[in-house]
């Protein structure tokens, strides 16, 4: 009878912390309406999903990205919402340009309330392929791209308790990935630096959310970089993306993202894979590694000759990707703004 006290106590004060916890995430809820949200890389994927969220939202916005096309072809798009949204070409690997940028952004919409770097860059191929330049390249636009847009961002953010920040990482930021080597390191480097400004910040109430997605259906990877043998390496990529059971959809992803900001969350895992890729990394980090070399020696070998030059998803198309295997991701394309003036992939007999 104890026992059976004992535990329904326990229960009880389980259920106690919960709704404790649950009462105090209500009450940091802001109201995105007339906040300016700034997001890098926000002309495409991910990030122009971000952007037509918190547009719905009557969120004034501020979009970066390197091609002064994709960022028109965005904030045509986003007109529909009858919301301020401006646009500036800006590689974040430059900090001077970052500075400017910011404070361009400040000077346009009078105040910043939320940050969301989600500029990313995906080099996909044996890690005998890879240079110092990828790994410069990575960490230029994952980590050294956060620092940058962090730094010209805090001197304008509220310290009210209502100001975001919003780091998208990766399950690549928190499992390494074999054939992403230079990818992987620059999550890591993003997520790490991410967490520690979540502690950081919290003394000037400034909300940090770090956010681990799995795999999502943007239809991206034509954007994305291949080495070795390119076709083999984007067939697997690509089918990996777009299968439902791994994959999540950007639409969804994007919601609960921004649910997430809306709320200062400490983090968010997308995708039930990449929740159990994290568990089973803390839980069991050899059986992980163990699985890891087993993908590596499945995966493309290496390529003799050109097996270091860098071609990219359009380049790189076979008899399988596209294909039926890969449609899901590929439909995503027109809507997440990544064809840049290519045709849709055809879907018949494949490609050689």
């Amino acid at each position: 009878m104890k026992d059976r006290t004992a535990a329904l106590a326990a229960l009880g004060g389980v259920a106690g912390l919960w709704a404790l916890g649950r009462l105090a995430r209500a009450r940091r809820a802001i109201d995105f309406r007339g906040r300016h949200v700034l997001i890098s890389g926000g002309s495409r994927g991910l990030g122009l999903a971000l952007a037509r969220r918190f547009a719905a939202e009557g969120a004034r916005l501020t979009l970066l990205a390197r091609t002064a096309d994709d960022l028109d072809r965005a904030r045509a798009e986003l007109a529909r919402w009858d919301t301020d949204v401006l646009t500036i070409p800006c590689d974040v690997r430059d900090r001077a340009a970052v500075e400017a940028a910011v404070a361009r952004a400040v000077g346009h919409h009078g105040r910043l309330d939320v940050l969301v770097h989600d500029a990313g860059l995906i080099q996909v191929g044996p890690e005998d392929h890879m240079t110092e330049a990828d790994y410069a390249e990575t960490m230029g636009v994952h980590f050294w791209g956060a620092y940058y847009l962090t730094e010209a961002a805090r001197p304008h953010l509220p310290r009210d308790g209502s100001a975001r920040v919003v780091y998208v990482s990766s399950i690549g930021g928190r499992v390494a990935v074999a054939h992403l080597a230079p990818y992987s390191a620059s999550k890591h480097a993003l997520t790490g630096y991410a967490d520690a400004m979540r502690a950081e910040l919290a003394e000037e109430k400034i909300r940090v959310t770090t956010v681990t997605p799995g795999l999502m259906r943007t239809g991206s990877t034509v954007n994305a970089y291949f080495k070795g043998q390119h076709r083999e390496e984007y067939a697997w990529f690509t089918i990996g993306n777009a299968n439902p059971l791994l994959s999540m959809s950007s639409e969804r992803a994007a919601q609960r993202i921004v649910e997430a900001c809306r709320h200062g969350d400490a983090s968010l895992t997308l995708t039930l894979s990449a929740k159990l890729a994290t568990a089973a990394n803390g839980l069991a980090p050899g059986l992980v590694g163990a699985a890891m070399k087993l993908a590596d020696r499945l995966l493309p070998d290496v390529a003799w000759g050109d097996g270091a030059a860098r071609r990219t998803g359009w380049e790189s198309f076979s008899r399988w990707a596209p294909s039926l295997l890969t449609r899901p991701a590929d439909r995503a394309m027109p809507r997440f703004n990544e064809l840049r003036g290519h045709a849709p992939p055809h879907h018949g007999d494949g490609h050689r």
